[in-house]
């Protein structure tokens, strides 16, 4: 069955939106790391290759305690979350996938998780899980 006109737009809209926020996230994560923290909610949390977070102020010192980076995403999925599990909140799952060069360290294979809200209209990072691929 084809999704109804409502669905198809909510699926238009979420991979719009993923793909910008994509771009936004890892640019900022290389260039501008001390900036991720407008991207998160204040109450997000985040799995970082099992190590748990929560909090905005957690994840950004955990984040900005990293060595330099750059990202290089090869592949990007979104979609709609239900209404009927978002409690009516247009929020997203954004699914990446590819390549992260520490400093001074080989590249290594990554996929990251986000599921976002729509907040005065600007995406903020709910959930974030991150995960080497060894």
């Amino acid at each position: 069955m084809p999704p109804t006109e409502d669905l198809a737009a909510k699926i238009d809209q979420a991979s719009e939106a993923g793909e910008q926020f994509a771009k936004l996230y890892y640019e900022t994560y290389d260039k501008k790391r001390h900036m991720l923290n407008k991207l998160y909610l204040d109450t997000a949390t985040m799995v970082w290759n099992g190590n748990g977070l929560s909090g905005l102020e957690n994840i950004q010192k955990y984040l900005e305690g990293l060595p330099v980076t750059e990202h290089r995403m090869e592949s990007l999925d979104c979609q709609p979350i239900s209404d009927k599990v978002s409690g009516g909140q247009f929020s997203i799952i954004v699914k990446t996938y590819g390549t992260v060069k520490y400093q001074n360290r080989k590249s290594k294979t990554f996929h990251q998780n986000f599921m976002l809200t729509s907040q005065n209209n600007v995406w903020k990072v709910v959930s974030d899980s991150f995960r080497f691929q060894d």
